[in-house]
């Protein structure tokens, strides 16, 4: 277990736009950072990450949380994991309590799936180098290909022994769980004994973004026609090949640092790519391109360009897979090897200058690409060269931006020689097809309310609700807690200097108010403990706090998505912000929240009147009534003068 003072030093010492970073795109504005959230697919950025408050938030779908949350959210890590990849990538030593074996037992299974890939890839390595049969099968096979030895190692490249059950008996002994073995997709049970699914291969290990092995592929060396040459693990817990790119973990940063990401097919493309000095690479490993691929991509850089060998019939398939990058409003090119040679074979027969400057010449834009290789076999066929003008059209229209596709009907046209208005004419209407297709409502969108239900049911309003209210209050005491502002005393006269925090936790304790949400409670009695012993507590203590659910909520009511822009001020043109209406807003707040406690009172003790038969009881329920009539009016009275403060 990870000792309290540990996680502290943690928290305190992880910059949030920098661990997010690391996965996201992010750009500054203001104070904060913005980019495309990695939680839903968006165009616009609605992601925002606050240094100063150490928290991120998505507007549009609402995920929100503090740095470890964050790498909780992203990589399905356990609350241990997240916290250990933090201290590691701030070299922050974890030092943790001893682990019994009953608190092994309850280790989260994930991270047992994600400790045995581990395990496994360094047996894997292990065989590679110092077994006869990895090194005279698996390591030839890598010289052959002249991967050196740190390229084998950087991937982190192995071997498994040709033998029914090696490294299941292996990670068996060592005291991996027969159960994980099969979840994780490295063994297959059969008739009660575990056999292991890659014999005989080399392995080429599949990391997530923050390097952990999540899966593997095996390629086979023999020339045995009945077996698969390459075999992936099965989808488990922690591997999704649709939302995974091989090589990803090695390219980000300079995916970012090019802008530009290059797309292969296989995982020696990316492993020579690599050692030729471009890094910038990643491998769909053989998979049709999936969307959430894409939008892994798009975190990183709007650009893609494609690397293809010289078949048309493989680059044709992969077109649907291009369109759908061209949704997401991203830039695509395709780069055409000659014949015979792959991204894998140029790298290694060409200097780094040579393949570099190749694809930089011969990267053509996708649409003029498909035109031109479909241009040619639409030659004396009228039928087809109409069939293919809609294609193209129909691509053009998937397209997000206008101007874009403008550039490309214009283009367009003039290589297939066709008038731009008849290809704007069609493309208009591929448009009003597709606006259809997004917008036609269903039926059951129109189906009426249920007769028996009253509108109060149907809208599930409660004039009484109270929640609003005291969220707006600790809103106000999570961010200007620690701020001062002056108050006007009723019975001395006088102006007095009161803190956020001292006014609202008193006023509430003299008023004997507890709130409805017991979260807000238990907030509020640390404050009043930190008051005593003269500390002050900062939001960035709720948002980091131990209770999640409290971080969650503490979060969720710090986190705003606009800030006034400096601007103003080198324009003099000074606008009041919150800080500056403190004393109106926090006395607003807490009259307003009074003012409904005693609304829900009355209309309480009005029930109580309506079925209360004894007259002594019907008289103590008239005269507390009346009392709380009396306090709602003088309440209501405040709260007009409060605007005058």
């Amino acid at each position: 277990m990870i000792r309290p003072e540990t996680i502290q030093n943690i928290f305190e010492t992880a910059h949030i736009e920098e661990v997010i970073g690391d996965f996201v795109t992010l750009k500054k504005r203001g104070a904060n950072y913005v980019g495309l959230c990695p939680f839903h697919n968006e165009k616009t950025p609605s992601f925002s990450v606050s240094p100063s408050k150490g928290i991120y938030k998505c507007f549009g779908c609402g995920k929100a949380g503090n740095v470890v949350n964050f790498v909780i959210e992203h990589e399905h890590y356990s609350y241990p994991e997240a916290l250990r990849y933090v201290a590691k990538r701030y070299g922050i030593e974890v030092e943790e309590e001893e682990v019994t074996p009953e608190m092994q037992q309850e280790l989260d299974e994930r991270e047992s799936m994600f400790a045995l890939n581990g395990f496994v890839t360094k047996y894997f390595r292990e065989n590679l180098v110092t077994k006869e049969e990895g090194k005279s099968v698996g390591l030839t096979y890598l010289k052959e290909r002249d991967f050196r030895d740190d390229t084998i190692e950087k991937f982190e490249v192995g071997y498994t022994i040709d033998k029914w059950e090696d490294y299941s008996k292996h990670a068996i002994a060592n005291g991996y769980k027969k159960e994980i073995l099969v979840k994780t997709g490295l063994s297959i049970e059969k008739e009660n004994n575990l056999i292991d699914r890659f014999r005989g291969r080399v392995i080429f290990p599949i990391h997530n973004l923050t390097g952990k092995v999540i899966g593997f592929g095996g390629r086979i060396l023999s020339s045995e026609k009945s077996t698969a040459k390459y075999i992936n693990s099965p989808e488990s817990d922690i591997y999704n090949k649709s939302r995974v790119l091989y090589g990803i973990f090695y390219a980000r940063n300079e995916i970012v640092k090019k802008n530009l990401c290059y797309l292969v097919e296989g995982y020696t493309d990316v492993i020579s790519l690599h050692q030729a000095g471009i890094e910038n690479v990643v491998a769909s490993s053989g998979t049709s391109l999936t969307p959430d691929q894409i939008k892994l991509v798009k975190r990183f850089t709007p650009n893609i360009t494609m690397l293809f060998d010289g078949d048309p019939a493989g680059i044709k398939a992969s077109f649907r897979g291009i369109e759908l990058i061209l949704e997401q409003g991203m830039n695509v090119k395709v780069v055409l090897f000659p014949e015979g040679e792959d991204p894998d074979s140029y790298a290694r027969s060409h200097r780094t200058s040579e393949t570099e400057a190749f694809i930089k010449n011969e990267a053509v834009d996708f649409i003029k690409f498909k035109t031109n290789l479909l241009l040619d076999e639409t030659v004396g066929d009228p039928a087809a060269r109409a069939s293919l003008i809609k294609e193209i059209v129909q691509t053009i229209a998937t397209i997000p931006d206008g101007i874009s596709r403008s550039v490309y009907i214009k283009e367009c046209s003039t290589i297939m020689e066709v008038p731009e208005q008849t290809l704007m004419n069609e493309l208009n209407k591929s448009l009003r097809r597709r606006f259809r297709d997004k917008t036609a409502p269903r039926q059951e969108y129109f189906a009426p309310p249920e007769p028996s239900q009253s509108l109060d049911e149907q809208l599930e309003i409660d004039p009484l609700d109270i929640s609003r209210h005291e969220k707006e209050l600790m809103r106000l005491l999570l961010l200007y807690g620690y701020e001062h502002f002056l108050f006007a005393d009723e019975e001395s006269g006088e102006n007095i200097e009161v803190r956020v925090s001292d006014f609202i936790v008193n006023d509430l304790q003299n008023e004997n108010i507890k709130l409805e949400n017991q979260l807000f409670n238990q907030m509020l009695e640390e404050y009043s403990k930190a008051i005593k012993e003269e500390r002050q507590l900062s939001e960035i203590y709720f948002a980091n706090h131990p209770n999640p659910k409290i971080a969650a909520i503490a979060i969720e009511l710090i986190a705003t998505q606009h800030q006034l822009s400096e601007n103003w001020k080198e324009k003099k043109i000074y606008i009041k912000t919150e800080k500056d209406k403190l004393n109106t807003m926090v006395l607003t707040s807490l009259l307003t929240l009074k003012s409904r406690l005693i609304s829900k009172q009355l209309k309480q003790l009005s029930d109580s009147l309506k079925v209360t038969s004894d007259d002594a009881g019907v008289f103590i329920l008239q005269q507390q009534y009346y009392e709380l009539k009396n306090i709602a009016a003088r309440i209501e009275n405040q709260l007009t003068r409060s605007f005058h403060y």
